[in-house]
């Protein structure tokens, strides 16, 4: 049996949430999962905040990712529109 709680709260300043469950909630493993959506990216962000976020650049770094999903896509699209 899955159970799904949905939990909204705001972060603290020191970061430490104490979450209290329902008494339905059965007893024994569980896996938590756990959305923070970011204030940096509202719906009046512009191109150049993006480009300044954290989120850009974020896997330019890594030497295990040869090719990007994105450019492979854009590589199809070209070969199809020729």
């Amino acid at each position: 049996m899955v159970k799904t709680l949905n939990l909204n709260t705001e972060i603290p300043p020191n970061r430490e949430l104490r979450i209290t469950l329902p008494n339905d909630v059965p007893i024994g493993p569980a896996e938590i999962v756990m959305l923070v959506s970011s204030s940096a990216l509202t719906s009046d962000s512009t191109l150049g905040a993006l480009a300044n976020s954290q989120f850009f650049g974020l896997w330019k770094d890594r030497e295990d990712i040869v090719d990007s999903f994105a450019q492979t896509l854009r590589s199809e699209a070209w070969k199809r529109s020729v």
